[in-house]
């Protein structure tokens, strides 16, 4: 949310410092302020959620999820395989259904707002895009956790 944020900032500093007509009938004014404002709210928000999710995380009630990018993106297969045969219970069917909507949406050609639109074209593609990342990342390192937890135990002697 926080990149997003930055992103929708980012729109709105170009649409005011480079963009002198209208945007379907909006001042590049308005509509660069407009932008700034979406990405600093959205800036917040992500801060705040960040920091809501740190602390439960150190209090214990939400596990950190492990491994860096190559681990996580090496670890998708088998999450999905054990989503499906083994009923791994970390990844509900309602997301996998979610990221199959998300993907879909990505390569269709029908959006929601069209990417002839200057500049607001494609940020609905690249938050559906930001979205998916890091819910797939989330979910894969959560999964190396778990398959972690797995194997020690597996390792541990009867008593």
């Amino acid at each position: 949310m926080v990149f997003f944020g930055g992103f929708l900032a980012l729109l709105g500093l170009a649409t005011l410092v480079f963009r002198d007509a209208d945007v379907l009938g909006v001042p590049p004014l308005g509509l660069g302020i407009g932008l700034l404002v979406l990405g600093a709210v959205s800036i917040a928000l992500g801060l705040v959620r960040r920091a809501r999710r740190r602390k439960r995380r150190a209090a214990g009630g939400e596990p950190e999820p492990i491994g860096n990018v190559f681990e996580r993106a090496r670890a998708l297969p088998r999450l999905l395989r054990a989503a499906r045969k083994e009923g791994y219970p970390g990844l509900p069917k309602s997301r996998l259904a979610l990221w199959g909507f998300a993907v879909l949406y990505l390569v269709s050609p029908i959006d929601l707002i069209p990417e002839l639109l200057p500049i607001i074209g494609v940020t609905d593609d690249a938050g559906v895009a930001v979205w998916l990342l890091t819910s797939v990342s989330a979910a894969t390192g959560l999964y190396l956790r778990w398959e972690k937890e797995r194997a020690g135990q597996a390792e541990l002697p009867p008593r």
